[in-house]
């Protein structure tokens, strides 16, 4: 977990936290817009998350967003929330959006609307260098943004994914390929494997056709793609199978079978589409 968080603090290191909070508050606009016009029948649609309806998922942005929030505005406020899921470290995350799920939708959206908003304006708020408290080690603003920003994105992919929306990506998305790629050892790391030594070279397409690359151009572990499967592997929303992401070398092939960009134990990732 640690492992995580500190590549999560190397994602956000260079970032410019108003152009992260704008392209958080756009992707989530994007899924405000498909699920403002629901009635409350369609909010309780199952989603690909086991378990999760289209109001559990926006229930854990909420809750992920508030509690983010408190942890910008109220140190001792967000050490409450550490005691608290102290008590139940490997379900608290799920609690909450259970919890969530259970409201009226029309307050639950009200709800969200409120606190992502009051999150961004707050985050911008922070100080340069300030380091802001997390179940981790302290993260930066960026980094904290960044990491909404991905929750997001993955989390609205499983409500568009329900609802058979269409969705349409932009060059925000870099900033969740940007922690696909800084996560590449706390993968490992969670599966009980050993990072390769060696980086590995990505060049990912953007969205507007854009090249972005990490690593050093001699590696001889590649990831090749567009960035939009790229985003899905390391959420692991997509199966492998079903996405265009081309890997050079024995670790790089490794890697895209436990890539994850997102905290907590080892996921269990998505089954191939039926044809």
């Amino acid at each position: 977990m640690l492992a995580f968080y500190d590549a999560l603090c190397d994602a956000g290191a260079m970032a410019v936290v108003d152009d992260l909070v704008t392209d958080l508050a756009a992707e989530s606009d994007a899924l405000d817009d498909v699920v403002a016009t629901l009635d409350d029948a369609a909010w309780a649609t199952p989603t690909p998350a086991p378990g999760w309806t289209v109001a559990h998922q926006i229930g854990h942005l909420l809750w992920t967003d508030r509690v983010s929030l408190i942890a910008v505005t109220d140190p001792e406020g967000f050490n409450r929330v550490v005691e608290e899921a102290a008590q139940n470290p490997l379900g608290f995350v799920d609690e909450g959006a259970e919890l969530e799920a259970k409201r009226p939708p029309v307050e639950l959206l009200a709800d969200w609307r409120a606190t992502r908003a009051k999150l961004g304006g707050a985050l911008i708020a922070v100080p340069q260098g300030t380091k802001l408290n997390w179940f981790g080690p302290p993260m930066s603003a960026a980094s904290m943004a960044s990491a909404r920003m991905m929750e997001t994105w993955a989390h609205g992919l499983d409500v568009f994914d329900a609802l058979g929306a269409a969705r349409v990506e932009g060059d925000r998305i870099k900033a969740v390929v940007n922690i696909g790629v800084r996560t590449r050892d706390f993968s490992y790391m969670i599966n009980g494997k050993t990072a390769p030594a060696q980086p590995f070279r990505y060049e990912i397409t953007a969205p507007s056709g854009e090249l972005w690359t990490w690593g050093p151009e001699e590696a001889t572990n590649i990831v090749r793609g567009p960035a939009v499967d790229f985003a899905e592997l390391v959420t692991q929303r997509r199966n492998l199978v079903d996405l265009a992401v081309e890997l050079i070398g024995d670790d790089a092939v490794e890697w895209s079978t436990i890539a994850q960009a997102f905290a907590g134990a080892p996921g269990v990732g998505r089954e191939p589409k039926e044809n």
